[in-house]
């Protein structure tokens, strides 16, 4: 994928986007080099001062790519709150132009291999979906109803390494469409594919072990090799699955499970009788309870492909407790474990991932529906924080116990003792890992905030180990960040320098005027980011005020170059300022013998 323009035409704008922004991403120039000799994966590196609008570009192209999922994408399930005409989306009219790859089974040969895209949304108006050079391509009339499937991204993927919200709101919505989805084909007895039916997913924390197993399972050596050169992972020893079948419902609940015929009136007893997720049960004293199997449409038989079924064949032993009625699958990981795995999950790391992804969204199921509909009409950026946590217990799907083997460490580690930075590049690098294969829009906000120095200038080196490319796929990706290492490993026309007008409010993106590909770490901090200081500013501080002393000339200048020598360490700074003493020490004394 490869985004030309971007233009907000909302009159309000979208956060610090003001209207009429407007973004080229790519000239006509800088894309023919770029379509003509192809350099491999080089990400967009966003820069600039903090509250400069950085994460608002990211997050209006998941805002963008949600309203298409919403209001063009999606044919079978949407929540109801979401199939209101009245409701407001924002930005309401925006322009997105992209190139996209296309499956070799629609090009021609020696044809294009690019689809051109124009997104189109006016104020009053339906979103116009553009395939400009459609003609170029062997597409029948009639595929027009997937042509989303064609010249969409894959995947529109976000990750952000800290607790702000900025990003998240767009994939946190369709998280719970996707969850939403399981539970009306749940409560109506209707088949459910398997995995998420949604472009979107967030990665967040909530993903990293997920995102761990399903690497070190499926992936060779040749491709791990960017968690083995940095945090020395060698093998995947253990891990537990834990599922918990059933929760308790309310009386009031069992009404969403009966059957969609208003003439029919259904008992309590009627409902759960004609569906096989629900069951009644008498408690200590007598009462009657009610639960529902949120498992149900996943396990299946012995032999059935669904999800439990197929991680029950690749487990090295599993039981249920009965107590809790929580299914426990524990794995010794092995040879013979990486084959039952690729055997049931049909070779592929991401078809693992999709699964886990289906069970860990169950965890909302605690969410209520009207804290569902505020969510879903929300602009909020903290709706996260009204979401109820669960406590581990009463979680239906969770990790335990993952293990694995690192260089130098003498007895095998668990996940969890790993320090934030050595998460954070597992989790970057390892959804880079499992998306590689694809057409997707990858949006990482400061990926890299707990990465040592020598990690950050690795970085982009380690993102193009993970995304190699091949002739048929490739990623856009957007980065935020205030490391001048990045910018040092991009070329100029692959940096966007944000800068807000403190007055106006407006968002101003350039490219930097000199060549920022192997620019010094000074040199980029100095232009980038504004700061001239090569040091700290206490040390600054300091320095200042000997300048001062110096200047005023009322003390001995050779104990003063002393001080400064003892004091403070080595610097442009002290060096320039020391060399200042020195030449007028030198001046004073030619004066003197003259």
């Amino acid at each position: 994928m490869k985004l030309l323009r971007l233009k907000i035409t909302d009159p309000v704008g979208f956060r610090s986007l003001s209207p009429g922004f407007e973004h080229h991403f790519r000239t006509e120039w800088s894309l023919q080099d770029e379509l003509a000799q192809p350099e491999g994966f080089a990400p967009f590196i966003c820069a600039g001062p903090n509250g400069s609008g950085k994460s608002n570009l990211l997050e209006v192209l998941a805002a963008i790519f949600f309203q298409l999922e919403i209001l063009r994408v999606r044919r079978s399930f949407l929540p109801e709150v979401l199939q209101d005409e009245a409701l407001n989306f924002s930005p309401a009219a925006f322009e997105l132009d992209y190139m996209i790859r296309v499956s070799p089974e629609y090009r021609r040969p020696g044809g294009s291999i690019w689809a051109t895209v124009s997104i189109v949304k006016g104020m009053t108006e339906a979103i116009s979906i553009q395939w400009l050079n459609q003609h170029e391509f062997e597409v029948d009339a009639d595929t027009n109803e997937s042509l989303a499937e064609i010249i969409f991204p894959e995947y529109v993927l976000g990750y952000s390494s800290g607790e702000n919200e900025i990003l998240s709101l767009p994939f946190f919505k369709m998280r719970f469409v996707q969850f939403d989805e399981y539970w009306n084909a749940l409560s109506q007895q209707l088949t459910y594919p398997g995995h998420p039916e949604t472009r979107l997913a967030f990665l967040d924390s909530g993903f990293s072990q997920a995102i761990f197993l399903c690497n070190l399972l499926f992936q060779d050596d040749e491709i791990l090799q960017p968690f083995r050169e940095d945090i020395g992972i060698n093998q995947l020893n253990e891990f537990r699955i834990i599922l918990r079948r059933s929760v308790l419902l309310e009386p009031d609940q069992i009404s969403a499970f009966a059957v969609e015929d208003e003439q029919q009136a259904q008992s309590i007893d009627e409902i759960i009788n004609q569906n096989p997720a629900l069951q009644a049960e008498a408690d200590a004293y007598g009462v009657t309870r009610y639960r529902v199997n949120l498992l149900q449409l996943l396990e299946g038989s012995d032999k059935s492909s669904l999800i439990v079924s197929a991680l029950k064949r690749c487990a090295t032993l599993y039981y249920v407790d009965e107590s809790t009625d929580t299914l426990i699958l524990d794995y010794w990981v092995n040879d013979a474990t990486k084959e039952a795995f690729h055997e049931n999950f049909g070779g592929s790391a991401r078809t693992l991932f999709q699964a886990f992804q289906v069970l860990l969204t169950l965890n909302l199921y605690s969410v209520t529906s009207s804290l569902k509909a505020d969510l879903y009409k929300s602009t909020s950026h903290y709706v996260s924080e009204t979401v109820p946590v669960l406590a581990s217990d009463q979680r239906i799907m969770r990790f335990k116990y993952v293990r694995f083997r690192k260089q130098g460490a003498a007895e095998p580690m668990m996940l969890k003792e790993l320090s934030d930075g050595e998460h954070q590049l597992l989790h970057s690098l390892g959804l880079c890992l499992l998306f590689r294969d694809t057409n997707s829009l990858i949006l990482l906000d400061e990926p890299e905030t707990h990465f040592n120095p020598s990690w950050r200038a690795n970085f982009v080196s380690r993102l193009r180990q993970c995304l190699p490319g091949n002739k048929d796929v490739e990623q856009e990706m957007l980065i935020t960040t205030h490391s001048p290492f990045l910018i040092s490993d991009s070329k100029p026309e692959k940096v966007l320098v944000f800068v807000k007008d403190q007055q106006r409010g407006d968002i101003r993106i350039s490219h930097p005027n000199y060549n920022t590909l192997g620019a010094s770490i000074n040199k980029i901090t100095m232009n980038t980011f504004g700061k001239r200081e090569t040091i700290g500013g206490h040390a600054q501080a300091l320095l200042d005020e000997m300048r001062a002393r110096f200047e005023r000339g009322e003390e001995d200048k050779d104990a003063l170059v002393a001080e400064i020598q003892q004091q403070l360490g080595e610097s442009v700074e002290k060096m320039l300022l020391v060399k200042a003493i020195l030449d007028r020490t030198q001046d004073s004394k030619g004066e003197e013998q003259r």
